[in-house]
């Protein structure tokens, strides 16, 4: 397919969900009813060899979340995490963030994914929703892909999972960047819940190494994934809207929303909220709807 016809298919596709969307949205109208008194619950679990500590919300079918690099619970959700109605949400921060422990091993999609599964085991959920931003939507997949067993419905929000699904620019800054470049936001939140700046040094360095040594997702792995997936990405986002449409088509069973937005400013991540546009209360209801809806063949 020539380009021209890649962008008018994207651009067709994209009016079509973003209307979609809009009519759900307004129909299900769910902000007037939103419960900001959540049932409350945190504490640490031993997985693998570290000490990861969650959180729980709410009461009902468990949805997890999963925060992005270099990020805490609350810098990813903390706007969205009041907006869901009906789910016990379990958030985690995964090794080296936050207040979850290290081990002496590089930061990996598929060890997160392994420290995940381990921790639904230790809570005693056999299978959940899993809903991960950035690079904890590229752990939401190896979980979908290492432990299909515990995955019910899968969204994941503004993942990357080849090299050529960006701008080559990514990659340059991602190779020269600095700790001084990392977004301050993110500084103070992992020092308001882990005072240790050796860590947060070591949990920067891991991060810029994951990405710097970034390899692509196989194509095999993409078309085995058998649960229900939702992709979500803003037209502005780290990937390219051409890649999450390529990405779509390898998942057997998939859905797509492009958002107007940059890097998760349509779930109010924490960097975005300077933004204009800040759609939390827009996507959250769609998630629920797409979690909710019965799955098909």
């Amino acid at each position: 397919m020539n380009k021209v016809n890649l962008f008018r298919m994207i651009r067709k596709v994209t009016f079509s969900i973003l209307a979609i969307l809009f009519i759900t949205s307004c129909i299900s109208n769910k902000m007037g009813t939103t419960n900001t008194n959540l049932d409350f619950k945190s504490g640490y679990s031993d997985v693998n060899g570290i000490k990861m500590y969650y959180e729980l919300y709410g009461k009902g079918k468990p949805l997890v979340l999963l925060h992005g690099g270099g990020s805490t619970i609350q810098t990813s959700f903390g706007r969205a995490i009041p907006l869901f109605s009906n789910r016990q949400l379990v958030c985690v921060e995964l090794q080296a963030h936050g207040r979850t422990s290290d081990r002496n091993a590089a930061l990996s999609f598929e060890q997160d994914a392994d420290d995940v599964a381990a921790l639904l085991k230790n809570l005693n959920i056999q299978k959940a929703d899993i809903l991960g931003f950035s690079n904890g939507g590229n752990t939401a997949l190896q979980i979908a892909i290492r432990h299909p067993e515990l995955c019910n419905k899968i969204v994941t929000a503004s993942i990357l999972l080849k090299r050529e699904g960006t701008f080559p620019q990514f990659w340059e800054f991602m190779q020269n960047g600095t700790f001084e470049q990392m977004p301050q936001q993110y500084k103070d939140a992992f020092m308001n819940v882990n005072p240790d700046s050796t860590k947060l040094i070591t949990m920067y360095q891991k991060c810029a190494n994951r990405m710097i040594d970034f390899k692509d997702f196989p194509d095999e792995q993409i078309k085995g994934i058998k649960a229900p997936v939702l992709l979500i990405n803003g037209d502005t986002d780290v990937a390219t809207s051409e890649h999450v449409v390529a990405m779509s088509k390898l998942i057997p069973n998939c859905k797509l929303a492009i958002i107007p937005g940059g890097h998760g400013a349509y779930i109010g991540e924490i960097t975005t909220l300077k933004e204009k546009y800040n759609g939390t209360d827009f996507i959250v209801p769609i998630i629920e709807n797409f979690l909710d809806e019965a799955a098909t063949n």
